[in-house]
């Protein structure tokens, strides 16, 4: 049901108005971005909120976490807490008939060896019928995973085609003095899996096939001529494979948020990354137990000022769940408020910064209740509408205050913030 009472934005998204930056460059190559299906003038006129499915059904293997109920829980919570299309027409809208992402996508970013090798084994797996691990006992594939990851990332292309396409158009719009409506583009989100921010260059890792963020952030840039792209990770595990795509690039902003000492024991402090892009990684591992004042905490103090800073044209946010207390994977304490909360300030920069220009894209997340429950709340604070979070937050552990400030000051001291 939609909350009927009234909700005040949380003190992370107060933040002073920040004029929007215009895009840097014309459509690189418009052959490209016309291959995407583009939503009608109208509809991207109406919307706030995109949404994209790729369930991977077959894309599965018994007994492990990243399984093929984790997109059907994501759309049920939706239904019952009636955010879809059918209950929100034109301000909710699916899309829908978007294509597998050309390979020339997935060849920015991962070497031509290691795709030609992927399709080759979910061809021998699909003839054997029989699933493989191809990284260690963390990652398999079926005779569906090529194509599944190719189809979660052409997702993530077609929503940042519409999300730059109703930008450009509300743009025009607002200058033009035809419309009266927010110039700002909707938000968009792709509900899609296999996830991507572990794997790298050349290989899959921590259940990951394809880096459907890094994948997306040189879409943005090459075809959309958007050249700074601000990647946010909130999974609870490290980005190490987005991270390694960006980590000499100075045009790409990556910052990550997780539990210290996780998988895969990657994104250290000091991790700031090399040469030319030298400052443009921020790490921010967090101690166990922190929880829902740690989160928006690292949004003020790290987030938005980095941000601010950086003066992003578009906002890719890695939309892991997997902090969630309910998880069973690591040891940190969000609720599904807090994800409200980091819905609706991330959307509030995005409109502040770079026209509202913001997708959001599934990782992790694999406690069924608590994924569901959280991408919906996401959705609610993105329509800056109120969570729905009732649980009691007293039941929780304390969160370990001081131990966060000190990584906060670190992280601040590092990069000047």
């Amino acid at each position: 049901m939609r909350p009927q009472t009234a909700w005040r934005q949380p003190s992370c998204c107060r933040s002073p108005q920040i004029s929007c930056r215009a895009a840097t460059g014309p459509v690189v190559n418009a052959a490209a971005a016309a291959s995407s299906v583009l939503l009608p003038p109208e509809t991207l006129r109406t919307a706030r909120l995109l949404y994209a499915t790729s369930g991977a059904p077959a894309h599965t293997y018994p007994g492990h976490p990243e399984c093929a109920e984790r997109v059907p829980a994501i759309l049920t919570a939706l239904e019952t807490s009636g955010l879809t299309p059918y209950e929100r027409p034109e301000e909710l809208v699916q899309l829908e008939g978007f294509s597998a992402a050309p390979l020339e996508a997935v060849l920015a970013v991962h070497v031509g060896k290691y795709a030609e090798q992927l399709e080759k084994l979910s061809q021998r797996a699909a003839e054997s019928g029989t699933a493989m691990h191809v990284e260690q006992e963390t990652t398999y594939l079926t005779g569906s995973t090529y194509g599944d990851a190719m189809r979660a990332a052409g997702a993530v292309l077609a929503l940042v085609d519409n999300v730059v396409a109703a930008s450009r158009q509300r743009e025009a719009e607002a200058a033009s003095s035809s419309s009266s409506g927010s110039s700002s583009s909707p938000a968009a989100f792709a509900i899609c899996r296999p996830p991507g921010h572990h794997c790298l260059p050349g290989g899959p890792m921590g259940f990951c096939i394809f880096g459907n963020a890094a994948i997306a952030a040189r879409h943005a840039q090459r075809v959309h001529g958007l050249q700074r792209v601000l990647v946010y990770d909130f999974d609870v595990h490290h980005g190490n494979g987005t991270q390694a795509v960006f980590e000499n690039d100075p045009d790409v902003l990556f910052i990550s948020s997780h539990q210290s000492g996780s998988y895969p024991n990657t994104g250290k402090i000091g991790e700031v990354g090399t040469g030319a892009g030298e400052g443009a990684t921020i790490n921010v591992p967090l101690p166990g137990d922190s929880g829902h004042t740690a989160a928006l905490d690292v949004f003020e103090t790290i987030v938005a000022p980095a941000a601010q800073r950086f003066k992003p044209d578009i906002i890719l946010v890695s939309a892991g769940y997997d902090a969630h207390w309910r998880d069973p994977l690591a040891g940190l304490q969000f609720r599904t408020s807090t994800y409200h909360a980091l819905g609706a300030c991330l959307k509030q920069l995005a409109d502040q910064l770079c026209g509202g220009r913001i997708v959001f894209l599934l990782e992790g997340g694999y406690d069924l209740k608590a994924l569901g429950e959280s991408v919906a709340n996401t959705f609610l604070g993105v329509l800056g509408e109120g969570p729905a979070d009732a649980f009691n937050p007293d039941l929780l552990r304390d969160e370990p205050t001081e131990k966060v400030q000190q990584v906060l000051l670190e992280a601040r001291r590092i990069h000047d913030l």
